[in-house]
Order: structure tokens, then sequence, then C-alpha cells
């Protein structure tokens, strides 16, 4: 195998995620385009390769225990070890026509989806990739969470936190929690582990209706997933500096 370094990221087909991987792609990364839909998957990775990238396509549901195997078992094949784990395929739930989640309306079954994907999701893929991850000499997991999840804004009555998401935002508290706990478990190891808010991005997830683009929602996990030795870990970082928990 080859010395160059290489990085996976979920939900890589489209938006923060795919040009997340063209910015690594770009700084040297060899990428992996962790995507379910198999045309939309193997279209990025073909426009990624015209951009000059090198970038393969792996097949990935982070819901799925067996594809997750799968795709760890694929990225060996293929780089023989991983030093940038990117966690950014997620899911909102069905929104009301305002973009909401009213907590009394709720179906339960909607938190559960989401919570599988946001949280379950990045333990699942986490876990199966770890063995790779600590083949590296630097290892760098990232976390694309939201400020939604910030439980201390959602309380600021002042702040300017959008609609109440009673599904997503706690899945991104949640998510940021859980990160913590890694990042407590990796302490001196050299994993780096952060959570990290792109702001609100104009990509189909929500509606188009983001002032900032899909490249500038990818700086920050670009950033985080290229810290050098001895950098942050445990931290939940926007543009403009950290995201009070």
């Amino acid at each position: 195998m080859s010395e160059m370094k290489t990085a996976l990221v979920t939900g890589a087909n489209k938006g923060i995620g795919y040009e997340t991987a063209a910015g690594l792609a770009a700084r040297g990364y060899r990428v992996a385009v962790g995507a379910r839909d198999a045309d939309r998957r193997e279209a990025a990775v073909e426009r990624l390769r015209a951009d000059g990238a090198e970038a393969f396509g792996v097949p990935l549901d982070v819901t799925d225990d067996r594809v997750v195997a799968e795709a760890a078992a694929l990225v060996e094949r293929q780089a023989g070890r991983l030093d940038v784990l990117v966690n950014n395929a997620g899911i909102s739930g069905p929104r009301d026509p305002g973009l909401g989640q009213e907590p009394t309306a709720l179906d339960l079954d909607v938190v559960r989806a989401v919570v599988d994907t946001n949280v379950l999701g990045v333990i699942r893929v986490t876990n199966a990739l770890l063995p790779l991850l600590r083949r590296s000499p630097a290892p760098r997991i990232v976390n694309v969470s939201s400020s939604v999840g910030s439980v201390t804004r959602q309380a600021d009555p002042s702040a300017q936190v959008g609609p109440v998401m009673a599904a997503y935002a706690p899945s991104k508290s949640y998510l940021n929690a859980v990160t913590v706990q890694y990042a407590r478990h990796f302490a001196d190891t050299g994993i780096l582990i952060n959570a990290v808010c792109p702001g609100l991005v104009a990509t189909d997830f929500t509606g188009f209706l983001g002032p900032r683009t899909p490249q500038q929602g990818a700086a920050i996990a670009i950033r985080l997933a290229t810290l050098p030795d001895g950098g942050p870990s445990g931290g939940f970082f926007e543009e403009d500096g950290t995201v009070p928990w």
C-alpha cells in the first residue's frame, strides 16, 4: 500500500459530505466516498477523479451492521489503514411545513430512526473503522454535528436557533456527548476526535435555505480532520470558534 493518507467521509455523494471529500483530496488525501445510493456514489467518485483526486466508492448504510463491516473490509483492501474518518451522514426525520418537529406530536419511530442514523450510526462506523484508524500515525475523527445540538443555545430565549426540532436537535446533543466520551477514552492515544457545526448551509437537507455554500460548510470539518498532533480533542467547533454545550 502507498503511504498516501486515506480519508473516509460518510454521506459523501453530495452537499457538505462531497465538499469535505473534495477538500481533503485537494490536500493530498485518497478519499473513500461512503454513500448508500450506488449511482450517486459512483458519480461523486468520477467527479472527484476528474478533478485529479484518488478516490474510490464505499457502499455504506450506517444503520446496517453487515454493510458497515463490509465497508471496513473494503477500506482495508483498498488502503490498508485509515487516517481520517468524517462521520457526516445524518437525517433530520420528517418535518412540518415550518421545518419543525413539535415534541407533543412526535412519532417515536421518527426519534428512533433519527437516533439510529445520527448517533448509533456514528458509533457503529467509528468502532468498525477503529482498527484501521489505529494503524495511522495521526488518526483524526470528525463528527458532523449542528449548533442546534447546543443545549445552552436552545435554552437561551434570545438565541437565534430556528424552529423546534424535537427529534433532530436532541440527536445532535447526544452525538456531542458521545464525542466527549470517545475523547476521554482516546486520551493519550494520539487519536483526536471532535464535533463540528457547518452552519446553515444551502443543501437539500435545509431545502436550500441556508446562506452558506457547501464548500463553506465543509471548511470546519476539513480543518479538524487535518489537525496537527497536540490539537484539541473532545471539542465542539464552528467557523468562529467553539460552540457552547
